[in-house]
Formats: C-alpha cells, sequence, structure tokens
C-alpha cells in the first residue's frame, strides 16, 4: 500500500534533508559542517551577484549562522595555487561547485558535444587556428592562470565590454573548461582559475574517455540518487532539476532515461519508496537507504515532528531553485527580479523569502551598503495566506523573528546597522521594533 503523507509533513521531511527544519546549533561552525553540506546536497551554486553577499556563501548562512567566508573558501578551492581543495567546479545546477566525488558521474556533460562546443571549436579554429591547443598547452605549463594572463596568445581585437567579457582567448577557456580538458577553480575576489586537470583533480583531462569516467547513463542514475538524499522527497521532476537532468530524453540528451525510469530504478534497488502526498497532483519519491562506506551520502528521509527553524533563503539557495516545487510546498510564487526593469518589480531587486518554521512568511529585499557600513531593507513584505496544517503567523511574530536574523547577517557582514526603506506591507513594524 502506498504511503500516505500531509502536506506538512512533506515540507518538514524536505527541511529536515536541507539541513533547514531546526533551529541552528550554538557553537561556532566548522570546517566539516561545510564538508556535511556539500556531501548531502552535492551542489552549490555560483553566480557572481555580489549585492549582499556572493551567492555560494548564503545557504551556508542560511544554515549555519556567522561564519568565517574565508574558511569556506580554503575548503572549497584550497590554497591559492589550486591545491588541496575538496571540490571541483562546472555545470552542475547552472555554474556550480561540487564536491570532488562526483567528478566521474559528471563526465557526460564534459563529453557531450553540444551545440555552443561544435560552433566555438569551428569558429575558433577558423578564425584563430590552432589557438585552442596553444591555450591548452599554456595552461598545462603555467597554471593556474587567469583568463588575463593567457590574453597574450591572441590580443583582444576589440575593447572589453561593459556588460560582457569575450575574446577568442576567453572562448578557448572556456571551452577546455566546458569540455574538461582544463581545470576550472577560484582565487582572489572570486576571479576564476584555470589549470591542468592533473594537478587540480589528480586525474588526467576528460577528453576522450578516461578511465575513471561513469557512462553517460550511469553517471546520471547517480546525479538523480544524489539529488533523491538531498531533498528527501520530491516528484521526478523536482529531482531532475537539482542536477538539471532532463525529465525526457530531448535534442541535447536523446540517449538520458529520463526522470521516470531513473525514479524506478531506485525504487527497484531499494532506495525509495513511492508516497501520495496532500494536495499533490503527482506521487513523490520517498529516500530510502542507509549510508553506506561507498555512498556516505545515503541518509533516509526523516520528519522531526516540528520545524523550529528561521532562515533568509538566497534567491540560489536549493529550496528556491525549482519555483514549482516552491509554489506547491510553501504557496509562494517567486521569482528573481534583477533583470526586471525597476518599474515592474513587485518585490524588489534581491528579494530573500524568509522562513519561518515550515511555512514562507515573508520576502525582504536586502542591499549591503559596504561604504556606508548599512544592511539595506529595501523592502520587506509578509506573505498573506497560509499553505496547508499552518497556522498564520502574526505581524509581530514575524517582525521579531526576522529582526533576529537581520541583525545576524549585519553583524556577519560586517555592518554597523540596519536601515528599513518604506517599500512592502509590514516594513513599518519591522522599523519601528528595530527602533
Amino acid at each position: 500500500m502506498t504511503q500516505s503523507l500531509s502536506a506538512a509533513q512533506a515540507r518538514r521531511t524536505f527541511l529536515d534533508a536541507q539541513g533547514l527544519a531546526g533551529k541552528r546549533r550554538a557553537r561556532r561552525p566548522r570546517v566539516q559542517d561545510f564538508a556535511t553540506y556539500l556531501e548531502r546536497q552535492g551542489v552549490l551554486q555560483l553566480d557572481t551577484v555580489n549585492v549582499l553577499a556572493r551567492a555560494h556563501y548564503l545557504p551556508f548562512f542560511s544554515r549555519l549562522g556567522p561564519y568565517d567566508t574565508d574558511a569556506l573558501d580554503t575548503y572549497l578551492w584550497g590554497a591559492p595555487d589550486g591545491h588541496g581543495a575538496h571540490t571541483f567546479e562546472h555545470w552542475g545546477h547552472e555554474a556550480s561547485v561540487m564536491p570532488d566525488d562526483l567528478l566521474p558521474a559528471m563526465h557526460h556533460r564534459m563529453a557531450t558535444d553540444g551545440n555552443w562546443m561544435s560552433r566555438t571549436r569551428d569558429r575558433l579554429e577558423a578564425e584563430r587556428p590552432g589557438l585552442i591547443a596553444q591555450v591548452r598547452a599554456f595552461v598545462n605549463d603555467r597554471g593556474p592562470v587567469t583568463s588575463s594572463e593567457v590574453e597574450h596568445l591572441s590580443p583582444r581585437a576589440s575593447k572589453r565590454g561593459t556588460w560582457w567579457d569575450t575574446s577568442h582567448v576567453k572562448d578557448a577557456l572556456d571551452l577546455l573548461f566546458i569540455t574538461g580538458e582544463v581545470a576550472s577553480s577560484r582565487g582572489k575576489n572570486f576571479s576564476r582559475t584555470y589549470d591542468a586537470t592533473e594537478r587540480a583533480w589528480g586525474l588526467p583531462p576528460a577528453a576522450p574517455t578516461p578511465s575513471w569516467a561513469l557512462p553517460a547513463d550511469v553517471g546520471r542514475q547517480e546525479l538523480f540518487d544524489r539529488a533523491l538524499f538531498a531533498c528527501g522527497i520530491g516528484t521526478p521532476a523536482d529531482l531532475c532539476d537539482h542536477f538539471r537532468l532532463p525529465m525526457r530524453p530531448g535534442k541535447n540528451a536523446p540517449d538520458a532515461a529520463g526522470g521516470a525510469a531513473w525514479a524506478a530504478s531506485a525504487v527497484e534497488r531499494g532506495l525509495a519508496e513511492w508516497v501520495s502526498v496532500e494536495g499533490w497532483s503527482e506521487p513523490a519519491l520517498l529516500a530510502k537507504g542507509e549510508p553506506t562506506p561507498e555512498a556516505p551520502w545515503h541518509r533516509p528521509a526523516s520528519d522531526p515532528g516540528r520545524a523550529t527553524g528561521a532562515a533568509l533563503l538566497s534567491p540560489f539557495d536549493p529550496v528556491c531553485w525549482y519555483r514549482p516545487r516552491l509554489e506547491r510546498m510553501f504557496g509562494m510564487e517567486y521569482r528573481i527580479e534583477i533583470y526586471t526593469p525597476a518599474p515592474k518589480r513587485v518585490y524588489g531587486y534581491y528579494c530573500l523569502p524568509f522562513l519561518l518554521g515550515d511555512q514562507m512568511v515573508g520576502r525582504v529585499d536586502l542591499k549591503a551598503d559596504r561604504q556606508a557600513g548599512v544592511l539595506r531593507v529595501a523592502a520587506v513584505w509578509r506573505e498573506e495566506g497560509a499553505v496547508r496544517g499552518t497556522r498564520r503567523r502574526t505581524d509581530e511574530e514575524i517582525v521579531e523573528l526576522l529582526a533576529g536574523e537581520l541583525g545576524g547577517m549585519a553583524r556577519w557582514l560586517a555592518l554597523d546597522r540596519i536601515e528599513v526603506g518604506p517599500g512592502g506591507n509590514i516594513a513599518g513594524h519591522l522599523g519601528a521594533f528595530l527602533r
């Protein structure tokens, strides 16, 4: 008989897998906490947006509270020479950093000759014959290097644009990175560096087909399994989105089995069971299975019974990635409005959902004004509705707990004070409380 879960049970199970169901530990975050998060989630999204803090910093703050960002960067990318890193960078969920044990499962993305790869390779060979090989050799000999250190191989024909940075050398480096022929890391000020895979990964290049790589079908199944344990519960579409796997075969992955086949395999191997969830139109997978030496990321789904945490969530947080799940689970219609013209924005430029217990109770448009030493709250909104199985939180509850989160964030970002603007439906309440 298929197990049935309430909507509240499903939310708590998901938040428990995400490390957001309970209150944060009182102790200072440790390097092991970084390792545990990355092992369980398998992927950490990167983005250059820095209006509040860099995208890869915020998921750790949401779960751990204030921590040393330099310690995280050292854990992720190692010493300045790129040695000692625990991760590699590639397209996991968009541009991402992932634990190095996922390299074999990710190889199929490096080996797939997509349209951009073919077009870029053909164009570069036509416009700058031999440049790709020259760039590869220079990186292997001199790495880690930044793109500017390689530009002399083919000086720019035009100046760098205001909104873009492209050149023949940059395109060659991006091509070699995507195909796994060179490795990418991060240096000072989040600048991308390139190095030989033997130095950065301790492995030979991903092209053409190294002995360490998993076949495409095996690699995709492992990514689906990792997503299952990262989320605890989800529909096949929810889980496919975690590593941007195709729900069904398409032109970019004609050999992919698809979400239904990967879900069936997980059930057959005892990693999951089908469940029905109150209010969901599709059945969901619930994670089963204990950790093993081969798969320490195995973790059975668990409902803690109560969700007691509070956290501001980045637009780049795994909880917010898949908008259909966010709306189905938490009743929140959400989009990041960075690329929306200002007159058309509804909630603000960089708006963070506010999680309280197992509800998304509000959204806050934030900016770190580092020059003035101010955490600026441009707007603060409460969500008007309440999802199944919850009570509606009062404005006073939301404001008090949100003020605590904002205070912790301001201290973490070394900002002296918080200033609340007039935008939103509870900005006045928050401003009065802070005063």
